[in-house]
């Protein structure tokens, strides 16, 4: 049974309390936009929510260590959140399917990263191949660097 099936009832019921949330293979992004005292409580509330469920309902451990809070945008609430009570650190960026997201939105951060990597797979193959075929060395590029 795939980790999906398993977590469609946990994205239900954070759902049914007003919470969006996107699931990726083992990954759980919880999403809310937090106007006031309220929201945060909301907010909390579904972080306990995900403990319950994954802690007690199906004996599943958090990597509370990989968990983090971005704020998009500005915020007048400012609150701590927890998860088995260890507050989860803000931050103002983070990782999401390679993409490098931002508290303002921005790119440039994202961007450095990207071509950095693109140069180093480069570089990669020109050290790596012996040959000098122009056609092997763009297939190369293509598949390793483009992708």
């Amino acid at each position: 049974m795939s980790f999906p099936i398993y977590v469609d009832d946990l994205a239900k019921l954070l759902e049914c309390h007003g919470i969006a949330v996107k699931l990726f293979a083992d990954d759980i992004k919880v999403y809310l936009e937090i106007v006031n005292g309220d929201d945060a409580d909301k907010l909390q509330s579904a972080l306990d929510l995900i403990t319950t469920w994954a802690e007690e309902d199906w004996q599943l451990s958090i990597s509370v260590s990989k968990c983090n809070v971005l704020t998009i945008g500005k915020s007048s609430v400012c609150r701590k959140y927890y998860i088995s009570d260890t507050e989860l650190p803000p931050s103002t960026q983070c990782r999401d399917l390679g993409i490098a997201i931002t508290s303002d939105l921005s790119l440039p951060d994202h961007i450095p990263q990207i071509t950095a990597k693109a140069h180093q797979h480069a570089n990669n193959i020109l050290r790596c191949f012996v040959s000098g075929n122009i056609s092997l060395l763009v297939r190369a590029f293509h598949v390793h660097v483009r992708a």
